[in-house]
């Protein structure tokens, strides 16, 4: 096998190499993982609850040295290790709450002789090819309930998470999944082709549009579920009625959260001009307090930009955005080397001739645009090619669902924002991707249902 360099985005330095597969044993893992699925699934459910139970008690008793493997090579802030850690928890335990009533037969007739029921079934094998920015939260929507419900799993963890998909799959080991269940597949890109040539039941990918695009070239011929969770260029609206500090501070989060690496990041915000100035104001000086710095600090709240190559992407965003006659507030360049580090950038008077308006920026990039309605607010929160998740702040319940039910998205936000729940589907429109992730729905995308006609001699 060849090796995998790991370095770390903070400072450049090489962590460590790890083996990583090639086509041969990519191949060899798959027929190896077709094998041992029928008897997984064979087993009780409670057998494969209790295997992912005593999952969830080994990642409290490792949470710290955990997550300071996902710091190392992610540049996440390692409170927001923490935080990632400490959330899954609870989509842990919602899969294992609910993985019961949702996979169980359903008799849906019964009259005359007549039974008809639905029978939840596993898809069988899984391949799930997963994203770095919270590879816990990201691979755990897929690989759990998919192995609740009976799948084995071929996960191929990010390159840039590498170290982290092996200790996911030590703990899943040590907790009783067999290992030709949980397959991890260590490399690159072309690790994730040669999993696209695999016989496979179902394909996960996460990250984005002009991967997720090639993907669902490749794998739409084969006639296997595919589901492609992308990318989102995510707006909220400030209406005159909200408050301008408290919409800020919430929004500033929700703009540099992860460093702005987040596919639901607030990407667009638009203001009405009653309180713009003041929404900016405030803006500015919450993301002032925001703390750039080493990763591992516990009071970081900006780290390291993850990969090296998006550093290009947001200087040209901030290029075209300046060119065109918006006015930079606040950063605008990378930060001191070595590492990958870029300032926390905002953007006033700005519109949609601006890249960083209309394409993801996936840093800590935001731009701020005037609006004078509603009416004009839907409008440029509908002018956008992806469609993941959009949010409205105002005190007037009514006035906000009356908005947001105007707004192609598939999750949406009232007086809040950057907030995912394993009770509710995480779903997109346009380019922001195919199929569903999380609730009840998200547990039954890896089954096929089997639909019985019964009739009593």
């Amino acid at each position: 096998m060849t090796q995998l360099a790991i370095h770390n985005p903070a400072t450049g330095a090489l962590i460590t190499e790890v083996a990583a597969d090639d086509a041969a044993s990519v191949a060899a893992k798959s027929l190896q993982a077709r094998a041992a699925q029928p008897r997984w699934a064979a087993l009780p459910l409670a057998e494969r609850q209790a295997c992912i139970t005593r999952f969830r008690a080994a990642i409290v008793a490792e949470l710290e040295p955990l997550a300071a493997i996902m710091t190392r090579e992610t540049g996440k802030p390692i409170q927001m290790s923490r935080n990632e850690l400490n959330g899954l928890l609870g989509r842990i335990d919602f899969f294992l709450a609910e993985v019961s009533a949702s996979t169980a037969t359903q008799t849906v007739f019964n009259e005359g002789g007549m039974t008809e029921q639905i029978e939840h079934t596993p898809l069988g094998v899984v391949a799930n090819i997963s994203a770095w920015n919270y590879p816990w939260f990201v691979g755990g929507n897929v690989f759990i309930p998919a192995l609740l419900s009976g799948n084995a799993v071929l996960y191929k963890p990010s390159e840039y998470a590498a170290m982290t998909g092996l200790a996911i799959a030590r703990l899943l080991h040590a907790a009783g999944v067999p290992q030709d269940v949980f397959v991890p597949l260590i490399g690159g890109g072309a690790v994730g082709a040669a999993l696209l040539e695999q016989k496979v039941d179902g394909l996960f990918f996460t990250g984005s549009y002009a991967t997720g695009a090639k993907i669902a070239q490749a794998m739409g011929p084969r006639m296997v579920k595919l589901q492609l969770e992308l990318g989102g260029k995510d707006p909220t609206y400030v209406c005159e009625d909200a408050n301008p500090q408290t919409a800020a501070e919430s929004l500033a989060d929700g703009a540099m959260y992860n460093t702005g690496q987040s596919c639901c990041s607030v990407e667009r915000i638009y203001v009405h001009e009653k309180i713009y100035d003041a929404f900016v104001a405030a803006f500015v000086a919450t993301v002032q307090g925001f703390k750039l710095g080493d990763p591992m600090a516990n009071d970081t709240y900006i780290g390291a930009i993850t990969r090296a190559p998006q550093l290009d992407v947001l200087d040209a965003q901030v290029v075209d955005a300046q060119a065109k006659g918006a006015t930079l507030l606040l950063g605008g360049k990378r930060g001191p080397g070595p590492g990958n580090w870029y300032e926390p950038t905002v953007f006033s008077h700005v519109n949609h001739d601006m890249e960083l308006m209309r394409e993801e920026s996936f840093g800590p990039l935001i731009g701020i645009q005037k609006v004078s309605s509603d009416t004009e607010a839907v409008k440029l929160m509908n002018d956008t090619r992806y469609g993941l998740t959009a949010g409205v702040f105002t005190p007037d319940e009514a006035r906000a669902k009356a908005l947001l039910a105007q707004v192609k998205a598939g999750s949406v936000y009232w007086n809040c924002c950057d907030r995912v729940s394993p009770r509710l589907p995480w779903s997109g429109y346009g380019d922001s991707g195919v199929g569903l992730t999380l609730s009840t729905y998200g547990i039954q995308t890896f089954t096929r249902p089997k639909a019985w006609h019964l009739r009593k001699p």
